[in-house]
């Protein structure tokens, strides 16, 4: 008969050792997690009270102009809102599944905008993909301008027709999302880029956070698309 003995008290207390920084590493992303959550869910509930303090300073005006400026105000802060909404019911918490965005965002602009009442058809074909914060907000902000402005004063009435919002991938990983409409377009000689329009300006300042390729169309119809790299 041969016996060996072997003492691994030494190998147990490593193993316990290790089980319990491994549950104390998983506690604390728990706690991270939980935390994300609730900044995002404050975030979009700080930007929706200052959505209703616009609201209600522009009840208080009697300048069509004006009260159009706060319009336009609440549907940009709106529109950052969403993207923290949609982070927090992410999984991760830091990508937004921006085809779902984008839906959500075109269908309260052709809402608030009444566009279906005046014959004005939006259409979303974004493909599935998930952007981080920091490329979410400007490609949010850039369709809220682009789609506002194709809705208010590309189909004065009784003119009909389509806007459409587009994002594929294009090869490696570069998307690009186009924002067409087939409206009135441009006025022949006017040039998108050196029109001196709060909204355009915003265009093309978020497109170069984005360090976005632009190419502006003009015929047959209106359309702004931006290329760009997925992750930087």
């Amino acid at each position: 008969m041969l016996e060996i003995v072997r003492d691994i008290t030494d190998r147990k207390d490593l193993e316990a050792r290790v089980a319990a920084r491994t549950e104390q590493i998983h506690a604390s992303l728990r706690e991270k997690e939980v935390l994300l959550k609730e900044i995002h869910h404050r975030v979009k509930n700080n930007l929706q009270v200052i959505s209703s303090l616009l609201n209600l300073q522009a009840a208080k005006l009697d300048n069509p102009s004006a009260k159009s400026i706060f319009a336009q105000s609440q549907e940009r802060v709106y529109a950052i809102a969403l993207v923290h909404e949609k982070l927090y019911q992410s999984p991760d918490l830091s990508h937004v599944n921006f085809d779902e965005y984008v839906r959500s965002l075109v269908q309260s602009l052709c809402q608030s905008l009444d566009a279906a009442n005046r014959g004005v058809a939006a259409k979303v074909d974004v493909s599935p993909v998930r952007l981080s914060v920091d490329k979410a907000i400007p490609c949010a902000l850039i369709i809220n301008e682009l789609v506002t402005n194709s809705l208010k004063h590309a189909f004065p009435t009784p003119r009909t027709g389509s806007v459409n919002i587009r994002m594929r991938a294009c090869g490696g990983e570069q998307l690009e999302l186009t924002i067409e409409d087939d409206g009135i377009g441009f006025p022949t000689g006017v040039d998108p880029r050196a029109v001196r329009s709060l909204g355009l300006d915003l265009v093309f300042t978020f497109a170069d956070q984005l360090e976005a390729g632009v190419d502006v169309q003009r015929e047959p119809s209106t359309a702004f698309s931006f290329r760009f790299s997925l992750e930087k």
